[in-house]
């Protein structure tokens, strides 16, 4: 797979989205982070944390304290693609009446080729 499309698959991600948007607000530890995204495992947030980190779009700031502290942030190449990201998404909410209408008519269409075959 092309380097530029995992990339893409990792940023646009079921939980990579939710990440990046949700850092957009500021820096979270990982429990803060995984309450606020919700319905995410562990396991889940934290491998798309470490992938994010990896492609250089968060940052992993553990602090040498007891008990350990760990604040997750964006870069600045980050931010900018959860603005990207963050747009997509209030797209697509500003536009869902819209597309379960049109979700309703190909249903309906289909639900009458199928009946006619």
């Amino acid at each position: 797979m092309c380097p530029y499309r995992l990339v893409l698959e990792h940023v646009t991600s079921r939980w990579g989205v939710l990440v990046l948007i949700k850092l957009l607000d500021r820096p979270y530890r990982f429990n803060e982070l995984r309450r606020a995204i919700g319905n995410v495992s562990e396991k889940m947030l934290s491998q798309t944390l470490q992938t994010l980190e990896r492609d250089g779009v968060v940052h992993r700031d553990a602090k040498p304290v007891i008990p350990p502290r760990v604040d997750y942030s964006l870069t600045n190449l980050g931010r900018e693609a959860a603005e990207q990201v963050r747009a997509l998404a209030l797209w697509t909410h500003q536009r869902m009446d819209e597309v379960q209408k049109a979700r309703k008519e190909y249903d309906a269409a289909k639900g009458r080729l199928d009946e006619q075959n």
